[in-house]
């Protein structure tokens, strides 16, 4: 559960925003908007450049947080990847892409899509004090429509989106995401029992196109997970005094909770197992939850062995584990 932030140009383009903003009006309207995030439909509530602002201010960061980590694991699992185009659907204010940004500096072409036209609007204005970003291409339309016409890209990214859709248009948005993605595509979901069932009947759905499972899973069978169980992680983000205002906080930091897939054309070179809870560590042994290539197991590492001792102490929550010592 590693920390995470915005990047330093991010950062310092919202601080520019939010100069001479009134923070109690932007805290009200940042959780109205939470609200309607957690029903699913945050972006209804969007309508003003206040309102995107305070959405920004207020999820930005943690979706950062989230998407960032999945892209990690996608880059682990395949470091020889090195996209050059980016499809983000559902795009809000740009922050897959800044995700992605730092994630591969190889990008040179990136390509947004949203309806919102607040969100469009200052997603183009943080990134054009930043080089890469700059040069972004934002179209505006429903994702389902307008993804017809944008050209297919190394990379696919859809974000926190998928929750805002029927099933059936979730199942169509997959099936052309998939369609458009020429190397790899990332998908992540808030990490509730619901978005994990989203993740995995996108997964499944793909699977069955002819995608593999890049991660987190260590395989393409079917996920072993039985409710009331389901695969998430969590990403620790700082909070900054403006994001401690508006969210009513006292903490310093915030754990975002998230679900992911990311499915790529070639199968992965490797199937390394996934911890999927933090593990406890005592100074007898290290006990983790893992899934690996075989299902669900739960590996316990004494102390006696003090390799394996040594290594699975540094084993954190969402880590790839490439070995799986015996129970």
């Amino acid at each position: 559960m590693a920390l995470s932030d915005l990047p330093p140009e991010l950062k310092a383009a919202l601080d520019r925003k939010i100069e001479g903003l009134s923070r109690n009006d932007a805290a009200r309207r940042a959780s109205a908007i939470s609200q309607s995030y957690r029903s699913g439909g945050s972006s209804q509530l969007i309508r003003t450049e206040v309102d995107a602002l305070a959405y920004a201010l207020a999820r930005m960061p943690a979706t950062f947080a989230a998407t960032a980590a999945s892209l990690d694991a996608l880059r682990a699992q395949c470091p020889d990847f090195t996209p050059r185009s980016l499809l983000d659907v559902g795009a809000g204010p740009g922050t897959a892409s800044w995700a992605a940004a730092s994630a591969f500096p190889t990008l040179d072409s990136l390509t947004l899509l949203d309806a919102n036209a607040a969100l469009r609007a200052l997603a183009v204005d943080l990134a054009a004090g930043d080089a890469r970003l700059a040069s972004l291409n934002y179209r505006h339309g429903e994702a389902l429509r307008i993804i017809d016409y944008a050209a297919e890209a190394d990379l696919v990214v859809a974000s926190y989106v998928i929750n805002e859709l029927s099933d059936n248009d979730r199942a169509v948005l997959a099936e052309k995401l998939w369609h458009k993605t020429r190397g790899a595509l990332l998908v992540v979901e808030p990490g509730t029992p619901a978005g994990h069932a989203r993740i995995i009947a996108l997964r499944d759905a793909l699977i069955a196109k002819g995608a593999h499972v890049i991660a987190p899973c260590p395989h393409d069978r079917a996920c072993p997970l039985t409710p009331p169980d389901w695969c998430h992680f969590s990403q620790r983000l700082a909070r900054s005094r403006a994001h401690k205002h508006l969210k009513s906080a006292d903490l310093p930091f915030e754990d975002e909770r998230f679900s992911y897939v990311g499915l790529s054309r070639t199968p992965a070179a490797r199937h390394p197992s996934r911890v999927l809870s933090q593990p406890a560590m005592t100074k007898i042994a290290v006990t983790a939850k893992l899934c690996t290539p075989d299902g669900i197991r739960t590996a316990v590492v004494p102390r006696r062995d003090k390799n394996g001792y040594a290594a699975a102490r540094k084993w954190d929550w969402g880590d790839a584990v490439t070995e799986t010592p015996p129970d």
